[in-house]
């Protein structure tokens, strides 16, 4: 384990010129790893499947308590930042609470070592108590939301609370964080309109069958550790002979469900045009990944924001053409 302090460096998976490690209060540091704001290319995968909902709800009959004026072609700009900071916010709250949980794992493994629980620059009454604080924001922007909207995004702690023990029990915890990163393709959708329906939930399964690709390719980073301590995840199951193909498999399934969500919610051609457009960068990730090259994963893992952005922008304007 690194001894205390040591956490002042910049950590593993974070880039070298991360605006935390460069002009972040010295004291305020830790905390802001805590959030995964030195990297928060998490939270970007945790936002997307939102956005998209938030994009392929538009248009539907809004919900009576949400603002029915501007339930048009495009996303609601109040909900987009509200879904921006909720992201953000929750994302940091679930990554103290993995970081409270794997506190005696993280400092057997090369890329979490340098975390601020394992370090000693942070405890974990300190790190359960900003936890808190996150969370109750999170629960603020929560409420501005309708009745159903609420109950659904309080309903997804139960899938934030079990995510970090899965490693433990099963070679298939990316399955859970699918179940959990993506749920704001229902959340979303639900914000608009009130309730739920099948383009969101088929939205919903592509997501998980999108994240159990590229959680795969993460995984990579730490197989070799994990194996040493007894830790579980799909990249050591697949181990590298059959990782391809499995990703080929996912990212395929990930492709037809966005399809089939596409065409129950009425989009055009423009939102076919720029699905085939992000089934390429999919295909890119796989075909040039090399599993036993942590920084070759890194990449490509890091490659699914601008995909996000991209299946963002086909299904908004899907609505126009």
């Amino acid at each position: 384990m690194p001894p205390p302090g040591a956490a002042g460096g910049t950590i593993a998976d974070a880039p070298a010129d991360n605006w935390v490690d460069r002009r972040a209060p010295p004291a305020l540091r830790p905390y802001f790893k805590l959030s995964r704001f030195d990297r928060p290319i998490g939270a970007w995968l945790l936002l997307w499947p939102g956005l998209w909902a938030l994009a392929l709800a538009a248009g539907q009959p809004a919900a009576p308590s949400w603002r029915p004026e501007v339930a048009a072609n495009w996303p609601d700009p109040i909900l987009l930042v509200l879904f921006f900071l909720g992201a953000f916010v929750m994302r940091g709250a679930g990554c103290t609470y993995n970081d409270i949980v794997d506190r005696n794992f993280d400092g057997l493994v090369e890329r979490t070592a340098l975390r601020p629980i394992p370090c000693g620059q942070v405890s974990v009454a300190q790190a359960i108590a900003y936890m808190i604080g996150q969370a109750l924001v999170g629960f603020v922007i929560l409420l501005s939301f309708n009745d159903f909207a609420i109950w659904l995004g309080v309903a997804s702690l139960g899938l934030v609370a079990i995510y970090p023990f899965m490693k433990r029990i099963t070679y298939w915890p990316q399955f859970v964080l699918g179940l959990t990163f993506n749920w704001g393709a229902l959340l979303g959708w639900a914000a608009v309109t009130g309730a739920l329906d099948w383009a969101p939930l088929m939205l919903y399964v592509g997501g998980i069958f999108w994240t159990l690709g590229y959680d795969t390719i993460y995984a990579h980073q730490d197989k070799e550790d994990d194996l040493l301590i007894g830790v579980k995840s799909t990249a050591i199951k697949f181990g590298e002979a059959r990782t391809k193909p499995w990703l080929y498999g996912f990212y395929a399934g990930a492709i037809v469900f966005f399809t089939i969500s596409g065409r129950l919610a009425g989009l055009g051609p423009l939102f076919f045009a720029g699905l085939m457009l992000a089934a390429f960068m999919l295909t890119w990730q796989v075909r040039t990944l090399q599993p036993n090259i942590p920084g070759n994963c890194l990449i490509r893992f890091r490659a699914n924001h601008p995909f996000g952005l991209v299946l963002f922008f086909a299904i908004a304007l899907g609505h126009a053409l």
